[in-house]
């Protein structure tokens, strides 16, 4: 397999870990939304920004140790940093992105807040995956990837 092509399944692989992270953050945003917006009967902005901080820190926790698990060893002692930057992009990106389109689905188009939170989850989710590759669990400065990522 040449660089090129190693790169590109690299991509690929990290790609479906990244999607496989987010269906199961997708589910727990679902159960959170339902439990504070039903349940407790929060206003429906306030449970879809506390129910995605849930599946912001769920999220965080399976990439840490699956999605970019072979960039963790270069990371060594930055846990907390990357945690904080996660929680700054792609919780600013996924809250954000979140309360604009349920807001506007909601209000405009009348849709259930289920419906709309997952509309907004799938609307946020390639800035996310770009987000996090590049500057949260980005790889350390001249260091190669490694080839065995199929392998976690």
């Amino acid at each position: 397999m040449t660089l090129p092509q190693k790169r590109r399944f690299l991509f690929l692989t990290r790609r479906l870990k990244f999607n496989a992270v987010g269906a199961m953050g997708i589910c727990m945003q679902m159960l959170a939304v339902y439990l504070f917006g039903s349940v407790f009967d929060m206003d429906s902005l306030w449970a879809t920004a506390f129910a995605v901080e849930a599946a912001v820190l769920h999220n965080f926790f399976w990439h840490e140790h699956f999605t970019w698990s072979d960039r963790r060893a270069a990371a060594r002692g930055r846990f907390r940093r990357r945690l904080l930057a996660f929680n700054l992009t792609t919780g600013a990106v996924s809250i954000g992105g979140n309360l604009i389109c349920v807001s506007l689905l909601m209000h405009q188009l009348r849709a259930h807040l289920l419906a709309a939170n997952l509309f907004a989850v799938a609307a946020c989710s390639l800035i996310n995956f770009i987000v996090n590759d590049k500057l949260v669990f980005r790889r350390a400065p001249k260091s190669p990837e490694p080839s065995g990522l199929a392998s976690h």
